[in-house]
This record gives C-alpha cells, sequence and structure tokens, in this order.
C-alpha cells in the first residue's frame, strides 16, 4: 500500500487523530471505534514514531507536537489563575472560616482529581489522542449524547470566557485611564478619556493581534507572561492586605442575615460554594493543552502532562488559598460582591499611589490579554476543522487571519450587548463550567474504562457517585442562581459596557 492509498484509508483517519473527525457542529460524524488500533504491520504505521493523518498538520491545536512539559505549564497557569479567584473571601463571608476552608478544600482536591482523569483519557485508547475535549465526551458517551451535553458548554467555556475577558480588560482600561487622569483633588479630566465602548475595542484589537500566532504552541511565551502577571497581582493583593492591617470594626461573623428565611440562608450558602467551585477553571482547554505535546507508541504524554499540572497546581494553591483566607481576614464580612480587587483598591486608594494602582491594573490587563488566546483557540480550531473538512487542504494564511478577526469581532458585539454578563457568571457556571470541570471527567472514565476487569470496583463506584454529586450540585447551584436573581433583579444595561 502506497503512502498516499495509507492516508486515503478510513482506518487511517479513524486512528491516528481525533482531528480527523468531521467539525462537531456538522451533522455528519465519523463514529470513532477503539477496536480499530494500529498494528506493527500496518505499512502506514511506524514502530518509533506515531504518524498523524496530515489534517493534523493543519490544525491550530495539533500544528505544533513540539511543547513540553513547561510549556503546558505555563498554558495551565495562564487559563487557570485569574479573577474569579478574587471572589473567594466574598465565599469565606458566608460560609466562615471553618466550613470555607472545608469546601475551598474539598473543591481544589476535587478538580486535581478530574484533571488527572482527563490526562490519563488522553490516550485511554493506543494509538488514539484525544486533544479535543468534545471529542473526547463524543468518544466516551456516543456521538449524539456527548454532543448535546459537552457542545454547548465547552464552546461557552471558550467563546463566552473571551467574552467576559473582553468586559474585564476593556473595563479595567477604562480605570486605568480614570486612575491616570485624576488630579489630586478628586476630580478627574474626561475630554479625551474613552468610552466604555471604546475600551472594549482597544482591548479587543490587541488580542485579535496577538491571536494571530499560527498554534497553541507558538503561544507559549504569551502564556508565561500570562501567568507571570496573574501569580503577581494575585500575591500583591493578598500580601499588602495583610501588611496593611485590618480596618477596626472587621467582623467575621457570616454575612447572611439573622432575618433570612431558610430558603434564603440556603440560596446564600450555595451561592458560596457556587462561588468556590467556579474559582477553578481551565478543563476544557486542559486535553487542548496536552494535544500539543509530542507522543510515539513508546512514549505517551501522560508522564511529562502529569509534571506540569504538579508544577501549576503547586502555584495555584500557593495563590488561591492565602487569597481566600488572607482577604477574608483582612475585611471580614465587609468585602463586598465585587471581589477582593475592587474592594482591595477601593479601601487602600488613600494610601495607595497612583503608580501603584496603575501597575495592578496593567497587570490585570495582561493577564486579560494572554488567557484570551488559551480560550479562543478551541473556537479557532473548530472554524478551521470546518474549513479543511469542506476544502481538503489547509486552511491559508489570509483565511485564518479572517476568522480570527471574525471571531474577536463576535466576541466585541456580544461584550458590548450584554456588558452585564458577568452578573450572570453563577447562572451559566453551573449548567457549563461545573459538569465539564467536576462531573463529566468521572463519567468519561467509567465509560472508556467500562471494558476492563472489575468494572464495578472502588474505584469505579467512587467516581460514579463523585460524578453524580457534580451533577446534583450542577442543578442546586442553578436554582439557587435563578433565585437570587430574581429577588435582587438583573440591571441590564444592554449596549451600555
Amino acid at each position: 500500500m502506497g503512502e498516499g492509498e495509507c492516508f486515503k484509508a478510513e482506518t487511517v483517519l479513524l486512528n491516528y487523530s481525533d482531528a480527523s473527525l468531521k467539525p462537531p457542529l456538522s451533522p455528519l460524524l465519523i463514529h470513532i471505534d477503539p477496536v480499530l488500533i494500529p498494528s506493527e504491520s500496518d505499512p502506514c504505521t511506524s514502530n518509533s514514531q506515531q504518524d498523524h493523518h496530515p489534517k493534523d498538520a493543519w490544525l491550530p491545536i495539533t500544528e505544533s507536537r513540539n511543547g513540553n512539559a513547561y510549556y503546558a505549564a505555563f498554558h495551565i497557569l495562564n487559563s487557570n489563575i485569574g479573577f474569579q479567584a478574587l471572589m473567594l473571601p466574598v465565599a469565606f463571608a458566608t460560609l466562615g472560616w471553618a466550613w470555607g476552608t472545608v469546601c475551598l478544600s474539598v473543591a481544589f482536591v476535587w478538580q486535581l482529581y478530574a484533571i488527572f482523569l482527563l490526562v490519563q483519557l488522553h490516550e485511554s485508547v493506543p494509538g488514539i489522542r484525544h486533544s479535543r475535549y468534545l471529542f473526547l465526551a463524543m468518544a466516551a458517551f456516543g456521538k449524539r449524547l456527548g454532543k448535546v451535553g459537552a457542545l454547548f458548554p465547552v464552546m461557552y467555556l471558550s467563546g463566552g470566557t473571551c467574552v467576559m475577558l473582553i468586559i474585564t480588560g476593556g473595563g479595567t482600561i477604562k480605570l486605568l485611564l480614570k486612575t491616570l487622569c485624576e488630579n489630586d483633588d478628586g476630580k478627574t479630566c474626561n475630554a479625551d478619556a474613552l468610552s466604555g465602548v471604546e475600551c472594549y475595542l482597544v482591548f479587543t484589537c490587541v488580542a485579535i493581534l496577538i491571536a494571530q500566532l499560527p498554534n497553541l504552541n507558538s503561544m507559549a511565551m504569551v502564556s508565561l507572561v500570562g501567568a507571570v502577571t496573574s501569580i503577581t497581582y494575585c500575591t500583591l493583593i493578598w500580601v499588602l492586605s495583610v501588611k496593611k492591617g485590618r480596618p477596626s470594626n472587621v467582623s467575621y461573623t457570616s454575612s447572611q442575615s439573622h432575618q433570612s428565611t431558610s430558603v434564603a440562608k440556603i440560596t446564600e450558602v450555595l451561592n458560596a460554594i457556587g462561588t468556590i467551585m467556579l474559582a477553578f477553571r481551565g478543563h476544557n482547554v486542559l486535553l487542548e493543552i496536552q494535544g500539543t505535546l509530542p507522543s510515539n507508541f513508546e512514549q505517551t504524554t501522560k508522564k511529562p502532562m502529569r509534571r506540569a499540572v504538579s508544577i501549576s497546581y503547586v502555584l495555584i494553591g500557593l495563590c488561591v488559598f492565602p487569597l481566600a483566607i488572607a482577604g477574608f481576614w483582612a475585611y471580614g464580612n465587609q468585602i463586598k460582591d465585587e471581589g477582593l480587587l475592587s474592594w482591595f483598591l477601593e479601601f487602600e486608594k488613600k494610601q495607595m499611589t497612583k503608580l501603584s494602582m496603575g501597575v495592578m491594573y496593567v497587570l490585570v490587563i495582561i493577564h486579560c490579554l494572554s488567557s484570551y488566546q488559551i480560550y479562543a483557540m478551541p473556537v479557532f480550531d473548530n472554524l478551521e476543522i470546518r474549513y479543511t473538512s469542506i476544502k481538503n487542504e489547509r486552511c491559508p494564511g489570509l483565511v485564518r487571519r479572517c476568522l480570527r478577526l471574525l471571531f474577536g469581532g463576535l466576541t466585541f458585539f456580544i461584550a458590548v450587548t450584554f456588558p452585564f454578563l458577568p452578573k450572570l457568571a453563577a447562572l451559566l457556571g453551573g449548567i457549563t463550567l461545573v459538569p465539564v470541570t467536576y462531573a463529566y471527567p468521572c463519567f468519561m472514565w467509567l465509560s472508556l474504562n467500562n471494558h476492563r476487569p472489575r468494572s464495578r470496583g472502588i474505584l469505579w463506584c467512587f467516581n460514579l457517585a463523585l460524578g453524580s454529586l457534580g451533577m446534583l450540585l450542577s442543578a442546586l447551584l442553578l436554582a439557587a442562581a435563578i433565585k437570587t436573581l430574581a429577588h435582587k433583579g438583573l440591571n441590564a444595561n444592554f449596549f451600555k459596557p
């Protein structure tokens, strides 16, 4: 069999790469059959190196598989640490010291366990690499059920997170300009100040300019910058909060009102638990990050990826736990719902110099720009899968740039249209992030390991219980978010960022 015939064979399409699947948004999907595994006698395979269908080299996630554990760690840090962790002291204000610490510890261990499951599942079948979360879900649950259960969560956690980053980054640009423009008497100069829409546009233009880097592996240095900036501003906030001391009237009693009904108290507790669970993210791009690592039939990507996860989560733990504990210690139940960053800058405004506040804002903006690249990559990849499946050729550079520009314009339009989207974070997170992070990895492990001996053992039951608990929590957090919105209302400031 010649080389050209090898690449035309359906066996090659099925076994060499998940990138050979039809695009997830297409109704036509190639069925993944784990029985079809390349053999040593197959002339289309190599004993030393796992060859791949050429389409792997056409797509931005799998275009370059020359990454290493350190690059993967940069990507994980950049996609996991962020402004959502600054909300943790708000959760502690409701739960208190003991329950807040317990819930944060459980959530940290739970999502870390789910990450190691995903790392294991990336190459759970010899010869097949699941380099995309959505394709792994379809391989585990079947193409229809996997598509129904994972398509919206994965697409929202990519595109929706980019919209959130535009809102956060653009809003921070506006705050930066206001801070730099503010005079000593507290008055601001508004003559040349940018509007909210213009700040969003500036952020989006810079983000799309950076997004012209060809593939995920080429963005390793961008992720390194994002990781350094996020660790820096998170560390600065909790260190300065402790250094400056507590307000005289700080209190650590629960922020719940004694006059609240039982239902209201339960809702507040669930919202606090949801805030803690939503502080951990990035599972929807973990397989994509692992897809940048090289592998062959003798050596898989599991060992370097475990090393990358271990390195990154030591640093994540050193950021998340001090943020929650030190932030609550410094401000107690006085902290507002906007989170630690807003409260810290407001409370310490008179004690901080204009330069210090500006540096803090710049760090947040740089991290948002860097994080945008990681979360946008699965969308770029899916758009190019659609193009290559139709044209059966590599996406030209001009078309690639136009697709990324189109995505940037779309996310900008959504951000301007729905600038109140962060207020819906608990609602949308309960639908998307909680299942993808805490439940689906357990169920996918059950499905892909069901053929092995002792499939009904202790570990099987543990994953079943953990996945079911994750789905139950998703439903409870969704109900609590709906009740909170119904009670407090929503200031839907359409087109008014």
